[in-house]
């Protein structure tokens, strides 16, 4: 029986870690675990067969790191295919006798997508489809993407296994014990996204235990009704006698795993630390439990990469700001033809204080290379502000080109009843997971009567359902024509909300500004309509949220008609403008000094012009020192102080940083003229045998904005030469970086080895894998859970 059908018919059991078991039986440390497939396949199949004989279900292959960007590491990048056949060929050998199935391990790729890193979409999307394409050749029964921390990683992996041929596919996250990933991701968004690239199952493994975990599998369960795989790690590692060990045994992971069959999940396994003995107990306690049925209602959800806004029929009204739209707006007109972002970066950051629940994004100015211009504004906005975008364009191309850079589930903006429209955009909705506005109007243009534009809605909804996208994410425009030239129109347009709600089930929008063209006084005419449309009504209003007479027609309206229920968002609004004490997720700083504007600068990312400031700011008679202590150290501190609250996440972090280099980058000729502090000199490290380095990097930019000299190593790097580098640059830190418990042991050897020299520097330790009572275990000066902790742990050992 077939993945997709077991799934849903039984409490599956998946295997445990692979790594560990590999190393107990000689896998050398920093040798390619992956190699063993061809060098060692009786190891690889011993160790199948024991999960098998403990009562797994699933078993995955050896193939975590199995793709080329990884493989390089190791020299072996042309060994790809190879290497995934044969680890799920020794996989199926192992598991038919069994009659279990087997599920492609794939990791991620190391490496962020922009607009965090330099990696494009094409780039990790040739990268996954490759490694797909190879299991799905050696017939694997399920492809699991496993440890993944960023939604758009994870984006470009299922596009590509979808492409790699019709194989079941599992999504499973890491979360932290914030309950999100580390680039920010919530377990609701997470599911949004995933679902409807046509996962099979969305799951969670690695990072924490089993207890850590209870309020994101109680969330996943609670946001979609897909099957939920659950792979905790046995504990956090601890170090005994020189060991690494976790904590938890096969009972306490069989209690939780119960326990998460009772909030809804079906597939349960572990992940580091695991054993087939945890295996065994798990599976003897969830065996001969029922599913627990999930069938909820959500409606139209999009979602950015932190936040998910739903639209439901009988949920509240949402905005979706128009003012990222260049028609009528030369200045706009102008920074898109410039190639600059500063007033769609300034405009974003207002809709969203003002209210906005969602930001159409259009970039339609004649001459202008479309493509290039919006993937610069999806990039600019999307790591600025947290909610999801609207794409708006008639063009395919320009449209593809945002769904690709954007890190979340989009809504698309729009398509018609016309046939070409049809052709293009529902195709590009469905591999890209969007939801869609459509249009009533087709070949004949708009329809002048609500029965009208209601066939045409009717026919595009038959089209959707036959690409494979759900009724729900169709949302229909009912189209509002200019009053003063076609008065009865408006009727008609208020008709067919009801019709499009009644007869189809659909939500609906407006651009409400459309109906007051040519008349005076244009703002009473949009408020006095958008009332009239929620009464019939209107699910989403594309408006101007920095019109405060809209917003409150759109909050009391939400209140009259129903759909506000006891107020509660109303009052809770209400009592913010009254200063009840509501502090706006971002907040847009004044900006009118030269310092002010840098200070924003750093607050929002934005790299892009940073330079420009800083030589206005010089040019208006500013030392540079002056920029350093009074703006961009001051807005680099502040972003960690939102960081820390959980205001910010890790993409704006990062781009705060990179703000933060180009400032020291332009700075560095004045700066080299005078008596430029440095706080000490950090040798920077990932341990011998990890090929991980994403959070290191991001270190190594923090600390350099913060004054320290970075000596950065890189990856799987031998503690012999990390000692030699520290004594060469009298280094003040030693920094090591370890995401695999399988490497981790390196640092207490690493720490002993300094002592033995006689160093005076100091060693601090972090990385998913390590924990503060680890760090303290082995001797380290000082441990910190993220980039933010650790700069000021080493600002305190150099004090």
């Amino acid at each position: 029986m077939s993945f997709r059908a077991r799934v849903k018919e039984e409490i599956l059991v998946i295997d445990g870690a692979m790594g560990t078991l590999l190393q107990q039986r000689g896998l050398p440390a920093g040798w390619c675990p992956e190699e063993w497939n061809v060098s060692h396949p009786e190891v690889i199949k011993e160790v199948h067969k024991l999960y098998l004989k403990a009562g797994a279900d699933i078993i995955t292959t050896n193939t975590f790191g199995a793709i080329g960007s990884k493989l390089a590491d190791y020299g072996l990048q042309e060994r790809v295919k190879e290497l995934n056949h044969a680890a799920v060929t020794l996989a199926k050998e192992a598991a038919k006798p069994y009659g279990a199935l087997v599920a492609g391990s794939i990791g991620p790729l190391g490496k962020f997508l922009r607009p965090l890193g330099e990696m494009s979409f094409d780039e990790a999307y040739q990268l996954f489809f490759e490694q797909c394409r190879a299991m799905v050749e050696a017939e694997v029964d399920l492809i699991l993407f496993e440890t993944f921390g960023d939604i758009g990683e994870m984006r470009a992996a299922l596009i590509a296994a979808a492409d790699a041929g019709n194989v079941p596919v599992v999504a499973s996250f890491t979360f932290d014990e914030s309950g999100r990933t580390f680039t920010g991701t919530d377990p609701e968004t997470a599911a949004v996204v995933v679902e409807r690239l046509g996962v099979s199952a969305i799951g969670v493994n690695c990072s924490v235990g089993p207890r850590q975990l209870t309020g994101v599998v109680q969330k996943l369960t609670q946001s979609t009704n897909l099957p939920i795989l659950v792979s905790p790690n046995a504990g956090m590692p601890e170090m005994v006698e020189g060991r690494t060990i976790f904590r938890e045994t096969p009972e306490l992971m069989a209690d939780y795993a119960k326990q998460f069959v009772a909030y809804g999940a079906s597939i349960l396994g572990g992940c580091c630390g695991t054993t087939p003995e945890h295996i065994k107990a798990i599976g003897q306690a969830v065996k001969g439990l029922t599913i627990k049925p999930r069938n909820k209602f959500f409606g139209l959800r999009v979602a950015s990469r932190v936040k998910t806004v739903a639209i439901h029929p009988a949920g509240l009204p949402v905005a979706i700001g128009e003012r990222l739209n260049p028609t009528g707006k030369k200045a706009l007109q102008a920074e898109i033809r410039e190639g600059k972002t500063e007033i769609t970066r300034r405009d974003a950051l207002a809709q969203v204080e003002a209210g906005a629940a969602i930001l159409d994004v259009n970039v339609g100015v004649g001459g202008v290379d479309q493509v290039a211009a919006m993937e610069r504004a999806v990039n600019a906005v999307q790591v600025l502000v947290d909610a999801p975008l609207c794409i708006d364009s008639t063009d395919p191309l320009v449209i593809e080109q945002a769904l690709k850079n954007y890190h979340g589930k989009a809504l698309i903006n729009s398509v018609n009843g016309e046939a070409n429209s049809l052709k293009t955009i529902l195709p590009l909705a469905k591999r890209y997971g969007a939801a869609l506005i459509g249009l009533t109007l087709d070949d004949q243009g708009i329809p002048p009567t609500a029965e009208e534009r209601l066939a045409v809605a009717r026919k595009m909804l038959q089209q959707v359902e036959e690409t494979g996208i759900p009724k729900h994410d169709l949302m229909i425009d009912t189209l509002v024509l200019t009053v003063s030239a076609q008065p009865e129109g408006v009727p008609e347009t208020l008709k067919a909300i009801r019709y499009i709600k009644q007869e189809l089930g659909l939500t609906t929008s407006l651009g409400v500004s459309n109906v007051s063209f040519g008349l005076p006084n244009r703002g009473l005419i949009n408020t006095a309509f958008l009332a009239m449309a929620l009464e019939a009504g209107l699910d989403a209003a594309i408006l101007n949220p920095q019109d405060q007479r809209m917003m409150e027609t759109l909050r009391a309206g939400a209140v009259l008609t129903g759909r506000d229920v006891r107020a509660e968002h109303y009052i809770a609004q209400e009592q913010a403008n009254q200063g009840g004490g509501y502090t706006p997720q971002v907040q847009e700083v004044k900006a009118n000094t030269p310092l002010e504007v840098l200070y924003q600068a750093v607050l929002s990312g934005d790299k892009d012009n940073v330079v420009d400031y800083i030589n206005k700011a010089l040019d208006s008679g500013l030392s540079p020192m002056e920029l350093l202590d009074k703006a961009l150290i001051p807005g680099i501190e502040e972003v960690g102080r939102r960081y820390g609250a959980g205001i910010y996440f890790l993409p704006q972090l990062m781009m705060a940083g990179e703000t933060m280099t180009k400032s020291f980058e332009r700075l560095k000729p004045e700066l080299a003229q005078g008596t430029a502090r440095k706080l000490g000199t950090v040798v920077l490290a990932t341990v011998k045998g990890d090929i991980h380095d994403i959070g290191k990097n991001i270190l190594g930019v923090m600390l350099a904005n913060h004054g320290f000299e970075v000596i950065d190593l890189g990856k799987n790097v031998d503690n012999q030469v990390i000692l030699q580098t520290a004594v060469e640059h009298r280094a003040d830190i030693i920094a090591l970086s370890a995401l695999m418990t399988t490497t981790m042991v390196h640092m207490p050897d690493c720490i002993a080895k300094v002592k033995e020299a006689g160093l005076t520097c100091k060693v601090m330790v972090g990385g998913a894998a390590v924990t503060e009572q680890y760090a303290r275990e082995i001797g380290a000066d000082g441990y910190a859970v993220d980039a933010v902790e650790a700069v000021a742990l080493a600002k305190k050992l150099v004090s």
